[in-house]
């Protein structure tokens, strides 16, 4: 009987260490964007690198539900030591504040910050940016 509660404290306490390293280590994603609405954008452009180009976006209410869906994790600069496409959204708020963020798989950057991030959101913001550009 002895034995079987030591056993049962032991797995309770590896648990909560498990649970205690996965909270600190920043494995569980947040959506800084989850409360943005197309209401909330007065104007927005994205640039893309390759090929160099501007796009304004009109669609804003896709724009805010793909920055919705956007989750992201541990800061990570090493996004400078990347190569790739870079898709530079430049948003200008209703509140007049303005913010840029940078989807560039795996990573989003905002404002010069970077962070990992979830692939499938990251991606759908690099397909938006990309159909702009072919919708020219």
């Amino acid at each position: 009987m002895k034995r079987k509660r030591i056993a049962l404290l032991v797995l309770v306490c590896a648990v909560a260490v498990g649970a205690a390293a996965l909270a600190l280590s920043g494995t569980w994603g947040r959506r800084p964007f989850k409360s943005l609405s197309a209401e909330d954008i007065a104007a927005a452009s994205v640039t893309l690198t390759p090929p160099g180009e501007t796009v304004e976006i009109a669609e804003l209410e896709e724009l805010a539900d793909d920055l919705n869906a956007v989750v992201i994790y541990r800061k990570d600069n090493s996004y400078t030591e990347s190569v790739g496409q870079s898709c530079v959204f430049s948003l200008t708020l209703a509140d007049g504040t303005t913010l840029e963020v940078n989807a560039y798989n795996p990573f989003i950057i905002i404002d010069g910050v970077g962070y990992r991030c979830e692939y499938e959101p990251c991606e759908a913001l690099n397909s938006f940016a990309n159909r702009l550009l072919d919708g020219q």
